[in-house]
């Protein structure tokens, strides 16, 4: 089932990007961000009140909300912003190659602050990315 919803989730991270490349056309990239964030939270949160799960947000504990805050400030603010900002103005080929190998920067943090290991193959994996985005770029 996690490979099922990742290849899900790939497929849709590769679309989408068309979508929003194709509306910044028109529009300044901050407010594209801003229509894209609260047509997501609008649907989010309607589908936690439909599906009966509120409870589930509201029992959150504060400590962890701080971590979900600090991750929606990291990648659906600033990440986010500085990607429709690159999308506006450059190749969306380009721009989302370069912006999906953000788990390069996930496997150190990973490292230092969880304490996962970083195998060999994981690291010959980084290697590639690296090496990939230099031949494309």
């Amino acid at each position: 089932m996690v490979m099922l919803l990742s290849l899900f989730g790939m497929i849709c991270w590769g679309i989408a990007p068309v979508f929003a490349k194709a509306a910044l056309k028109d529009i300044d990239p901050t407010a594209g961000l801003v229509l894209r964030t609260i047509f997501a939270a609008s649907v989010a949160s309607g589908w936690v009140i439909i599906s009966g799960n509120f409870s589930k947000v509201s029992s959150i504990p504060a400590g962890t909300w701080w971590l979900i805050g600090t991750e929606a400030l990291l990648a659906t603010l600033v990440g986010d912003l500085a990607y429709y900002a690159a999308l506006k103005k450059g190749d969306v080929s380009l721009v989302t190659i370069v912006m999906s190998s953000s788990p390069l920067v996930t496997i150190l943090c990973s490292a230092v602050f969880l304490g996962e290991q970083i195998t060999l193959m994981r690291l010959v994996g980084a290697v590639l990315v690296v090496a990939g985005i230099i031949l494309i770029v």
